[in-house]
């Protein structure tokens, strides 16, 4: 693994953590030419998993949008990265069982697994990323989302 410090493939694993029910595995690991200290992902590549957007286009599922929807709402509150990420996982998990059987899930069940783990972890990021997925364009639209959220 290159150092994303120095550039170097002279590094030793110092801890090891199974994550996502087993699918990846976290390794944190120390460069023996810098010291630098970085965490590298490890997971399991099956066959092509495919997203189907709206306007019925196919495209490969990609974790790092979901990340960066993720982080964006979250961003500036009081949530730490450890659990960031394993919302993260629960997202790309829940995913992978939903469109299981012919490796291909809709955008906008993808959408609705993020908010509905997002309603669970932070109710503000919550709001955030409703009223971009959900395009609000009105203050009407922001109270009927936060009413329907305080009656679950």
């Amino acid at each position: 693994m290159r150092c994303p410090h120095c550039g170097s493939f002279d590094d030793k694993v110092i801890e090891s953590r199974t994550l996502a029910n087993g699918d990846a595995i976290r390794r944190r690991r120390e460069c023996n030419s810098c010291g630098h200290r970085f965490t590298s992902y490890e997971r399991i590549e099956d066959k092509q998993f495919m997203v189907i957007k709206r306007d019925g286009r196919r495209e490969p599922f990609e974790r790092s949008k979901i990340e960066k929807g993720v982080q964006r709402a979250l961003e500036k509150r009081a949530v730490s990265q450890l659990k960031i990420e394993s919302l993260i996982n629960e997202i790309e998990d829940a995913s992978a069982m939903f469109g299981k059987a012919n490796h291909e899930i809709e955008s906008a069940a993808i959408g609705e697994i993020v908010l509905e783990k997002l309603s669970r972890l932070d109710r503000v990021a919550y709001i955030r990323f409703a009223s971009v997925y959900r395009h609000f364009e009105d203050i009407e639209q922001f109270v009927n989302e936060i009413q329907k959220l305080e009656s679950k």
